[in-house]
């Protein structure tokens, strides 16, 4: 396949499940299997291509980010309580992600615990939704600290790839009462600091391949990033629209189908 093609469509791919409660990660692994291309020549693109989706939410969100960052020269109390809640939410995964990072890239070669994720995932996501009392709407500037660090420590649990990093604080957010449109929210807002960190480690880890230019070359990277960040901005929109009318049942039945067929396809692969 043209690495320009294989480009675009895992720069579609990382657009359209990074913000939805399905597990980007686990969907560009399991591409990488179902393509048949090396992982590892593809690795620093994979991680380049999340700053697109990184930069698709403060784009989209550029007038928070705006008056927040205002406020907080300021020192209004709503948007210090903001940065609070953002860097509690933030910190639980930061320590664990670098305390484990040699376990977390081992799991990232196993396309076999993606699967598994995904259907474990599903089912969680029909339970949460199932006996979650969301509360009212609500900032997250307003929220309290306990519900913040809640809402950091379930994304640790998306250290499994195939978890779903959105998956784990929308849910984390549910269980603890808070309405929909803020746990989405709130999970896009995580996702800076957190996206930042992680790609960032990554491409200290690749540097050599960015310096030299080996593995997949500017151009594709510049395409992956480009696509991903176009897809990332109407996701977002879509998404945010959906969840603050409706449930997250189909995301759950998408995980458990799409864990059940890659199972179903690796056990036929290995056989």
């Amino acid at each position: 396949m043209d690495s320009i093609v294989t480009a675009i469509l895992l720069g579609i791919v990382e657009g359209v499940t990074e913000f939805i409660p399905v597990s980007s990660t686990g969907h560009l692994i399991l591409a990488t299997e179902l393509l048949g291309f090396d992982a590892e020549t593809w690795a620093t693109f994979n991680v380049v291509i999340q700053l697109g989706a990184i930069l698709a939410v403060v784009v989209q969100y550029w007038r928070t980010f705006w008056a927040v960052g205002w406020g907080i020269l300021r020192l209004e109390p709503i948007s210090l309580r903001f940065l609070r809640n953002l860097l509690a939410a933030f910190l639980p995964s930061a320590v664990l992600g670098l305390a484990f990072k040699d376990q977390i890239d081992v799991m990232l070669g196993s396309p076999a615990i993606v699967a598994w994720a995904l259907i474990a995932g599903g089912i969680a996501i029909l339970a949460i939704e199932r006996i979650a009392k969301p509360g009212p709407a609500t900032g997250i500037g307003q929220l309290p600290l306990k519900q913040a660090l809640g809402v950091g420590l379930a994304q640790c649990v998306a250290m499994i790839p195939g978890v779903s990093r959105s998956g784990a604080t929308i849910m984390g957010a549910l269980a603890m009462g808070i309405e929909r449109r803020t746990a989405a929210e709130f999970s896009f807002f995580l996702a800076v600091p957190t996206m930042l960190g992680a790609s960032t480690l990554e491409l200290l880890d690749h540097r050599d391949a960015l310096a030299t230019g080996a593995g997949v070359g500017w151009m594709q990277i510049a395409v992956g990033f480009i696509v991903a960040f176009v897809v990332a901005l109407a996701v977002i929109k879509v998404f945010v629209a959906y969840v603050s009318r409706a449930g997250f049942a189909p995301f759950a039945w998408y995980r458990i189908l799409a864990g059940t067929a890659a199972v179903a396809w690796l056990l036929l692969r290995n056989g």
